[in-house]
């Protein structure tokens, strides 16, 4: 991890054009590559960032992050205040509560529960950022990566993508797809996932228990 407290301005070219002005602000380069700018505030969510995989070059007062979406960002450095580098080592994941934890178990025994033909190949696959939920294999024999939540938001999709990129290099494995899993998602996580080329599956925890859901349905 490498931290880096400046002064300076930022823009983004890609989608849509955004500039920050010029202030002091936290800059963050994750191992996996990712980009991301703080400000003092507005809790975790970043102003601007670039996901992995991307490119950065560093040029005499600038950095230019590029990404294969043809996405630019430019972070342009009027004054470097700290610039340090950390090993964090391998991050051991997020326990999970015990109804996320008894999800995994039960969606594991039975793949097909979230999308036909699905087997498992094993739960907490490794990879250098932490274990994937479950590794399975679709019907023609693709490897399909799970993220599961009790609650589906935008982090776990980006936590998702991030899996996915460090599993599509090994060739033993690619292509890898992902499915994102959850009691609930929210609109703004589907949306994302969709754009990611991930796919979504609410499920029923009671329906996967064997008990008779309580909510109340037409069919």
């Amino acid at each position: 991890m490498r931290l880096v407290i400046a002064r300076c301005t930022v823009d983004y070219q890609g989608r849509l054009n955004a500039h920050l002005p010029e202030a002091v602000r936290l800059i963050m380069v994750k191992a996996d590559g990712c980009v991301a700018i703080h400000a003092d505030g507005g809790a975790f969510k970043p102003l601007n960032w670039m996901n992995a995989p991307n490119r950065l070059t560093e040029e005499d007062g600038f950095w230019r992050v590029t990404n294969p979406k043809a996405e630019t960002l430019i972070i342009t450095l009027h004054e470097i205040l700290s610039d340090t580098k950390h090993d964090l080592g391998v991050d051991p994941g997020l326990q999970k509560d015990g109804v996320e934890a008894h999800l995994q178990e039960l969606l594991a025994a039975d793949p097909t529960t979230m999308a036909e033909g699905l087997r498992l190949v094993r739960r907490e696959f490794p990879t250098e950022i932490g274990p994937v939920d479950l590794l399975c294999r679709d019907a023609e024999g693709n490897a399909v990566a799970i993220e599961v939540k009790r609650r589906g938001e935008i982090d776990g999709v980006e936590q998702l993508t991030r899996y996915l990129d460090f599993l599509n290099r090994d060739p033993t494995l690619a292509p890898v797809r992902g499915i994102y899993v959850a009691q609930e998602i929210k609109p703004q996580a589907k949306v994302l996932a969709e754009d990611r080329g991930i796919d979504w599956v609410v499920v029923d925890y009671d329906e996967l228990r064997g008990m008779e859901s309580d909510v109340l349905k037409l069919f």
